[in-house]
């Protein structure tokens, strides 16, 4: 049976950040990342958590790391490999966490889309563009896009919103070499993914990369290409011209449209079938995209 949502950890005695999903410990000179079952939704972190979500999270971002075969911040994720406090929990933090190396986070969202969904679709509704990027006339809702394009946003404090900008104003902000070498990689990983997805059945809508320096190089950090992070579709059920089916939140974001929440007040917890489907989404995910069954701690 699945477990009881994990929705905070505890290590005392470090220093800890908390974000929507992740607790960051600092270890000195590492970081342990820790995903919660915890889940977001419209800049709200809801009372109610996803079972097994945080495990999902990190074995999907695990088996990116590996496949993509880039220099990156993971160092393991095998919890008996970490010096971890005296006491600590090594079996509730067991397939959810990962031993990072440090990195000096640039301040982007690293945004790549190949099919016209979301805040694009609303943007080239309005303007024609994305992010800058002037698209063919007479798309609809979830077309195929002639090519993948990067679309990066600033990476927005906690509780604000990431702000869509055009490639030139980020070359703007951060110059024009490193702008340069985050579309490229962003767009090649892009590619590689989706390669992959098409193999397991699945397309890849959109995505988001984060990257860092540390120790003098360019890395991937956060979580890659997972159910939180990304749009993934099943191919057998594609049909452009409105919403698609997808493996991430979207039970939980339709149940709370439908629902009488103002957005404004604190959320409203989750009915157990909705929570059960979102479950149930996030594992398929993982197990398409990683061929590998998800194990009941």
């Amino acid at each position: 049976m699945p477990s009881i949502p994990f929705i905070e950890s505890n290590l005392p005695g470090l220093p800890v950040r908390q974000g929507k999903v992740r607790d960051l410990y600092d270890l000195g000179d590492h970081l342990l990342l820790v995903a919660t079952d915890r889940i977001s939704a419209f800049d709200w972190v809801l009372p109610t958590g996803i079972p097994d979500k945080g495990c999902v999270l990190t074995g999907v971002s695990e088996f990116w790391f590996e496949h993509l075969n880039t220099p990156h911040h993971l160092i393991t994720a095998d919890v008996e490999q970490m010096d971890l406090p005296n006491g600590a929990d090594r079996e509730a933090l067991r397939g959810r966490t990962m031993l990072t190396r440090k990195a000096e986070v640039v301040p982007m969202e690293c945004v790549v889309r190949g099919y016209l969904a979301g805040s694009g679709w609303k943007e080239y509704q309005q303007t024609g563009e994305v992010c800058g990027v002037k698209l063919p006339s007479g798309l609809v809702e979830s077309d195929r896009l002639p090519e993948p394009i990067f679309t990066p946003a600033t990476k927005a404090e906690m509780g604000e919103h990431d702000e869509n900008i055009s490639f030139e104003q980020m070359a703007n902000q951060i110059g024009t070499d490193l702008a340069d070498e985050l579309r490229s990689r962003s767009l090649e990983f892009f590619e590689r993914g989706a390669l992959h997805a098409e193999r397991v059945g699945l397309l890849f809508a959109d995505t988001k990369f984060e990257f860092g320096h540390a120790d003098g190089e360019l890395i991937l950090i956060d979580e890659v290409m997972t159910p939180d992070s990304s749009r993934f579709w099943p191919a057998d059920q594609y049909q452009p011209g409105g919403p698609q089916p997808s493996f991430d939140k979207q039970f939980v974001r339709d149940w709370l449209l439908a629902s009488d929440w103002d957005r404004e007040s604190e959320p409203p917890e989750l009915p157990d079938e909705i929570v059960a489907k979102t479950r149930v989404k996030y594992v398929e995910a993982l197990e398409r995209i990683t061929g590998r069954e998800f194990g009941w701690r």
